[in-house]
This record gives C-alpha cells, structure tokens and sequence, in this order.
C-alpha cells in the first residue's frame, strides 16, 4: 500500500527548559515536552533541540546550527514546527523588545522553510517569581503574534494558564500534567485548522496516576514549596 502524500518526517522544535521537558515525576507520570506530547498525539516522530536557560539569542546562535549540522533531513519536510521561546528573555534584565521579535522572526522563519504547518506559543501573563512584570510580557506576546501573522503560524495562548497542578512554584515550569495540558492546547489549534489528531495525550496517563491520596500528596508539596519560595523571596527583600 503506497504511502500518503505529503511530509512525514514528524514534529520538530525549538525552545528552552519548557520544550525540553525533563525532571520528577507527578503522579507517577513523567514530566515530558509538550511539543513531545503533541508528536504523540499527532502519531508523528519527535525531533527535540530545545536547550534549558536557552533565550532566542542562543535558540539561533545554538539550536539551530545543531540542528543542521546533526539531522539527516536538515531541509525537511516536517510535518510540524514547534516553537516556545522568550521567557529567559523577558525574565532577563537585558530584555529588549525589538531585538527578541527579529530573532523570534528569524527562528519562525526557519521552521517556515522546512515545515508544514508552525505553531508558536505566548507565554503565561502572571509568570515568574518575581514576576517577569505584565508589560513586558505582554510585548512578548504581541511581537510572537505579529511574527506568527506574518509567517503564517498558528498561535496557541497560555495567557490564562497557571493552575496550582499545571505549573510549579517558580510560575514558569510546567508540571507533567501542566506538559500534557499544553499539547491539548494545541492539538486543539492544529485540529481546527485542519490537521489529524489520532489521540488525546491525556488518555495515554495511567488512569491511576492521579488517585485521591496521590493528589492530596501533591498539594501538601506544592504548598510545602510554596511556603520555602516565599520565604526565600521575603529574605531577598
């Protein structure tokens, strides 16, 4: 049986430590990339360069050199581009607004050249501890959808996204149940402009991994971290 026109060579993405995924487990699921949990979803391959700490700056002075220099494919077609990046730099005291929208610009148009379909993300408005201040997150957020228009990517919004089991207690990192609700977000996106979802990531979550003692556990640690951040932060004032 001839195979299906088009791309086929998966999911592949840019970032820093939230698209690389990676740490302790919640509930007994692992704490995976969202843009990982998106391939899942899609039943497409996944290649991550993603790096932790890494601001657009790096994503392409670093990432995307690796990228070309290690793929078999370096010119694609991927079926998708996954792009989150510009926490570090807006959380940076050298944040600059016009100077982060031509990288971000440059990474989406990278990932334009070589994919199908490009998907980039706006970040949380109450981010970081101490926030990253919503000024200035909010001039992230314009200048990633004002790339995305040009480009023609699809934007997925996290603006509301910060709940006590999606996100740790620095206000930046995802959960692992936070990873799995981000690639819900965007399967949805993809989905709606046309692209096949073969499985919602949360179906692939033992349906055990999040028993009542396991989320009462869950919450004594949250609260636990909470308490020991809020604590350091009334020590650095």
């Amino acid at each position: 049986m001839p195979a299906s026109p088009g791309p086929h060579l998966g999911v592949l993405a840019f970032g820093d430590s939230i698209t690389n995924g990676g740490g302790e487990l919640q509930w007994g699921v692992a704490l995976q990339s969202w843009a990982l949990w998106t391939a899942r979803g899609l039943g497409l391959p996944y290649t991550g360069y993603a790096v932790d700490g890494a601001d657009a700056g790096d994503l392409l002075a670093e990432q995307i050199p690796a990228f070309r220099a290690r793929a078999t494919d370096p010119d694609g077609p991927y079926d998708l581009g996954c792009l989150y990046i510009g926490v570090n730099d807006v959380r940076g005291p050298a944040w600059d607004a016009p100077v982060f929208a031509a990288r971000h610009r440059d990474a989406l148009t990278f990932l334009h050249e070589r994919c199908a379909r490009v998907v980039c993300l706006t970040p949380p408005l109450n981010l970081g501890r101490p926030p990253a201040g919503a000024a200035k997150v909010a001039a992230l957020g314009d200048a990633v959808r004002a790339n995305a228009t040009a480009e023609g990517a699809l934007v997925v919004s996290l603006q509301g996204f910060g709940a006590r089991n999606h996100v740790m207690v620095d206000r930046v990192h995802p959960t692992a149940f936070g990873q799995v609700a981000i690639a819900r977000r965007v399967l949805a996106a993809l989905a709606a402009d046309g692209m096949e979802v073969r499985v919602d990531p949360a179906r692939l979550i033992s349906p055990g991994a999040r028993g009542r003692v396991g989320a009462l556990q869950g919450d004594w640690t949250y609260v636990y971290r909470d308490l020991k951040q809020r604590l350091r932060e009334l020590r650095g004032s």
